[in-house]
């Protein structure tokens, strides 16, 4: 099966980690980055989408940020 996450997160070291840790994780980068300013916070929010094939069958209950 083909799993997909979307990442996101403040434009800082951290969303950097999270995109990291997936890619070690064997998730792999789909598509650009993507960068919107939210002005609730005031802050630059970004967004990565990745995608991992798995063995078995896809099911709402699997839990994507453990694969």
């Amino acid at each position: 099966m083909k799993l997909y996450r979307l990442l996101t997160g403040d434009d800082d070291a951290s969303f950097c980690h999270k995109v990291t840790e997936a890619l070690n994780k064997g998730w792999l980068l789909h598509g650009s980055p993507a960068y919107a300013f939210d002005t609730a916070t005031g802050r630059m929010r970004c967004a990565q989408a990745v995608i991992k094939e798995a063995p078995g069958d896809y099911s709402p209950d699997i839990r994507l940020g453990v694969q």
